[in-house]
């Protein structure tokens, strides 16, 4: 059984900090995409980041990009979301998420975590 638990989630003041972590079990993940996704109430779930197991490329969007930094340590099957210079508009359940192809859209990847809630008051 494949699971992607994601924890680190919380409430934070608006230019802190919070690390994401996702840990990945049942399957090996060597070949795949890992990404984070967020949703926000009464929005679409959007693209954060997503990193390549093999060669570890990176890709952010615009609106974190600078400020959130994707990591990941093949031996743990582990990825990171490390999440600076927190905003109000970062507030969302964020999601971990497993790709054979990678990008950007929700319906491209194959495996999801349960989601971790990330508040960020003002």
């Amino acid at each position: 059984q494949v699971q992607l638990v994601e924890s680190g989630g919380g409430l934070v003041q608006a230019g802190g900090s919070l690390r994401l972590s996702c840990a990945a079990a049942g399957r090996s993940f060597s070949s795949y995409f890992m990404g984070w996704f967020r949703q926000a109430p009464g929005k679409e779930r959007e693209f954060v980041a997503a990193i390549a197991w093999i060669g570890g490329s990176t890709y952010y969007a615009d609106s974190v990009k600078g400020r959130f930094t994707i990591s990941r340590d093949n031996a743990k099957n582990t990825v990171w979301l490390q999440m600076n210079s927190l905003k109000p508009e970062d507030t969302a359940i964020y999601y971990c998420a497993a790709s054979r192809d990678g990008g950007t859209r929700p319906s491209s990847y194959d495996y999801w975590g349960q989601g971790t809630q990330v508040t960020v008051s003002s």
